[in-house]
Formats: structure tokens, sequence, C-alpha cells
């Protein structure tokens, strides 16, 4: 017998008696966690979402998030004050029974974003973009920059041009490193050309590595360098497409990426 009770003793004594009592708390929290968690009934859900809706619709087409989320949040903070009022005068809540009324008042101070989720509300937050812009005033605009060598001023190099012109030498067939390198084509072709044959004053050229818009059936690549020639040398385009001509031409990019320049004797 004496054997049964010490060994009994030592049993207890080898027990975690702490991690067991801890494991207790850990339970009964849990416990009221669930319990506080529980959710709504699902007539109170409706009820709820109704209003809320209504609030919403009560705010019209125009508003914004931030708009929407004010007004739900007047909405939660007016229920708790009206419940908390009627709860002080003994008065019934809204009809409700003393059972959904407390579990609705506990719902709203402190499972408030449990009802959004199990109503299925959500209203994205507002995210407002404001662009800085650093740059001092009056200062320069930064100059686009030109791959190969600096065009010289006869060039008379507009950015962002497409000329138009009788062709003297077309660009699918004949392609330059660079706008200085095609100027200088038109500005050759123009003192060897023989008597009576066309000489070119405009140069038109490609520089971007993804090819350039046209509206003709071609597909007009890096380098291409179009010399031509006119009397009154008339532009085809300036900076950007027109907007009208980009709603009948839906390929064609916002800026011209042609550049071109005409050359003056």
């Amino acid at each position: 017998m004496r054997w049964v009770e010490e060994s009994i003793r030592i049993r207890r004594a080898a027990e975690p008696v702490e991690l067991i009592e801890a494991v207790k708390k850990l339970r009964k929290a849990f416990t009221r966690e669930e319990k506080t968690r529980k959710g709504l009934p699902l007539e109170l859900k409706q009820k709820v979402s109704l209003e809320i809706l209504q609030r919403l619709h009560d705010l019209g087409e125009g508003s914004n998030t931030t708009e929407q989320q004010e007004a739900v949040e007047a909405w939660r903070v007016g229920k708790l004050k009206d419940m908390r009022s009627a709860s002080s005068k003994n008065l019934s809540n809204f009809g409700l029974s003393s059972e959904d009324s407390r579990m609705l008042k506990r719902a709203l101070e402190f499972n408030w974003q449990r009802i959004l989720e199990d109503i299925g509300l959500w209203i994205p937050p507002t995210i407002y973009h404001i662009e800085h812009d650093d740059k001092p005033e009056n200062e320069p605009e930064d100059e686009e920059i030109i791959p190969g060598p600096p065009l010289p001023p006869e060039c008379n190099t507009e950015l962002h041009t497409d000329y138009g012109g009788t062709a003297v030498r077309w660009g699918l067939t004949h392609h330059k490193e660079s706008a200085a390198d095609c100027c200088q084509a038109c500005i050759d072709q123009a003192k060897r050309a023989r008597p009576g044959a066309l000489k070119c004053n405009i140069w038109v050229y490609c520089p971007s590595e993804y090819g350039c818009y046209s509206p003709d059936k071609y597909e007009h690549k890096h380098q291409e360098c179009w010399l031509k020639q006119a009397d009154h040398p008339r532009l085809n385009f300036k900076d950007r497409y027109p907007e009208p001509y980009r709603d009948s031409h839906p390929t064609a990019p916002v800026v011209v990426p042609w550049m071109s320049g005409v050359i003056t004797a």
C-alpha cells in the first residue's frame, strides 16, 4: 500500500501543473472569443444590410469611396447612440428582442468588420495620386537626345515632324545610320543631281528603333531616310497626330515619330 501511495505522489509531482493551468486559461479565453465572434442571426444581418444599402443609395451615384465609408460609419455610430438611448429609457430597440438587441449592440461595438464581411460589404479605400513637380521655375525643358553626330544648322532639324514632297529617294531601300547622315545625303544628292532632275531639299528620317508610323501600306523601319523635293514644303504632321485623324486611323500613335528638315539654299 505504501508503494502505491508513493507512486501516486511521484506521478502528481511530475505533472506540469503550470502548463495545465495555462491550457485551462487559454480554453476559457478561446470560449469567450468564440462567443464574441458568434455571428448575427440571418434576419438581423438582412436588416442591417438593408439599412446600410439605403444609406448608400441616398448618397447618389456620384459619391466617392470616402463619402461611402463616412456614411456607413455614421450609420454605425448613430445606431449605437439610438440603442443606448433606448436602453437607458427601457424602451424597445426598433422591434428587436432583448437578445437580438444585445447581440447587435455588441457586434456594432466590437465586431463591426465581421458584420461588414458577413453582409458582403467592402468599400475600397480612396487612393489619392499627387504628382509633385520638383523642377524649378523657368528651368528649360530637357532637350531630346538625337543619336549620332550633331546635325549642322543647314539641316533645319525639326523633331516629331513629317514633311511631304515628291520622293527623290525612297526610304524603304535607303537607310542611314543617323539623322545627320540622312541630312547629308540630301545635301549631296542636290549637289550631284543632273540638270533638270529633282534636287533634294527635304529629308525625313525614322529615328525610332520600333519603326515609324505612316498611313500607307508599307512597314517603315528604323533608319529609313527619305529624300524629297518640294518648291513649297508642306507639313504632313507635326508633334502629335490630331484626335480626329487617330479616330479614323486606330494604329496611329499619339506622337509623330519622324524627324525632318527643309534645307534652304
